[in-house]
């Protein structure tokens, strides 16, 4: 309970082992690790914390979680299992961007929010991928057992999934499109081709063989495949700066995507969606990007979601890109360096843990601007805090209710290892790299 308080009131550690130093942490440094081996926090636990504070949709008719995957680089630890090459952006060009460690799926959900409100989200779930494991279907899993469980307030409602293009294969969708309460909106690549349902013509004869279910094509980087579009909207955006933009929309409805045939086949004829393209104008009507954004609309209840609103909470899937990044830099969520994969996994788990705490803490926090912030709009608003300005009047508020964690008694000077022993070496793994995994699995092999 210290750590998590030393973790939400971070006075600026660079280190797992400098938040000891913490006013709120009364024990010695290395109890942080052993609380960390000793503590045993599971996904639903995580979630069910979360459930008192979770608010109710207003302006809207669902509830919206948002999923997404984040590395943990780890490229000194030989000594770590499952260690592969995992995605990691980077700002120089021609550089892949690629890291070794591990990555872990997280899935949050995104309250309603006005465009000066900052960006905040509510963990609900983080789980470890693993090297052999698909990173997309890590996360239906975890969205499917939070649909599933009873305690969560959105058991059996409405809810919407917002997830980038890497979530647009077959494999997730087909997965999702089981959910009958759960909508995705999904950005998809400019160069995918979709088709549209087969319609047989009218007093064609009786075929043979095979139902036919894909009908003409529509690539997405072939205009004269798309025709006259079934919805068209147009309304003005305003950002965070000011400027305003004029956004235009165009649907396409009950679009096919192909299936695939290994490692299971997955038809995904049953499984129609809306097509939307999005174009962002200026002010003096020029194109605000050169590309357009294109993002797909599926499930069973997707007509209970209208397209500007799917293209709004599309927008707010950059909250949980926020999120990451806050708790990198201030909450230290890839600092923690262990050989052991389960306490890194917990440790995720008590840095979202945290995160949460600054969630509940935010409506009586107060700003505490430095001398050289003092003057600037962010301070002087009345709009809610930012996670970083909550972090840090946090210190003040755990101080005033104190923490139920019992005060440590020291218990002696312990004995310690015997004189001679030596402790075997830990073996050195090799980094696992997924093609290779994959072929080893292979039934050909």
């Amino acid at each position: 309970m210290e750590l998590v308080d030393a973790l939400s009131s971070n006075p600026g550690a660079r280190s797992v082992a400098e938040l000891s130093l913490a006013d709120s942490y009364r024990r010695e440094y290395s109890t942080l690790y052993k609380g960390i081996a000793a503590c045993e926090l599971s996904n639903s636990e995580l979630a069910h914390l979360a459930v008192a504070y979770l608010p109710e949709p207003q302006r809207r008719n669902f509830w919206l979680l948002a999923v997404d995957v984040s590395p943990h680089p780890r490229l000194y630890s030989e000594t770590l299992a499952d260690r592969g090459c995992v995605y990691q952006p980077t700002v120089i060009k021609g550089n892949r961007p690629i890291t070794l460690g591990h990555q872990y799926s997280t899935v949050v959900s995104l309250p309603e929010r006005g465009t000066d409100e900052p960006a905040w989200v509510i963990p609900l779930s983080t789980s470890r991928v693993k090297s052999s494991a698909d990173k997309e279907l890590v996360g239906a899993e975890q969205i499917a057992a939070l649909l599933a469980d009873e305690v969560m307030p959105f058991h059996g409602e409405l809810c919407v999934s917002v997830q980038d293009s890497s979530y647009s294969k077959p494999a997730y969708l087909h997965q999702q499109g089981q959910q009958r309460d759960l909508v995705s909106v999904t950005r998809v690549r400019s160069n995918r081709v979709f088709y549209r349902q087969y319609v047989s013509p009218p007093e064609a004869p009786t075929e043979r063989g095979h139902p036919r279910w894909y009908g003409e094509r529509f690539a997405l980087r072939e205009a004269e495949t798309w025709g006259a579009p079934a919805e068209q909207h147009s309304f003005t955006l305003r950002n965070r700066q000011g400027k305003c933009y004029r956004v235009v929309l165009q649907a396409w409805h009950n679009l096919l995507m192909r299936g695939v045939r290994k490692p299971a086949p997955l038809a995904m004829h049953c499984y129609p969606f809306t097509l939307v393209r999005v174009q962002l104008y200026r002010e003096d009507g020029t194109l605000l990007h050169t590309q357009a954004l294109w993002v797909i609309i599926s499930g069973e209840r997707r007509t209970e979601v209208s397209t500007p609103q799917a293209y709004l909470v599309y927008r707010q899937r950059f909250d949980a890109e926020h999120t990451y990044r806050f708790c990198k830099q201030r909450l230290l969520l890839t600092r923690y360096q262990t050989p052991d994969v389960a306490h890194e996994q917990t440790w995720w788990r008590l840095v979202h843990l945290a995160y949460l705490q600054l969630w509940v803490a935010r409506t009586v926090a107060e700003r505490l601007p430095r001398p050289w912030e003092r003057y600037l709009p962010t301070m002087q608003a009345a709009t809610p805090l930012t996670p970083a300005l909550v972090q840090r009047d946090f210190a003040r508020i755990i101080r005033q209710f104190g923490t139920p964690a019992a005060p440590p008694q020291p218990r002696g000077y312990s004995l310690g290892r015997a004189s001679g022993t030596v402790l075997p070496k830990r073996e050195r793994l090799k980094v696992l790299v997924k093609s290779k995994i994959k072929a080893k699995s292979s039934p050909s092999d």
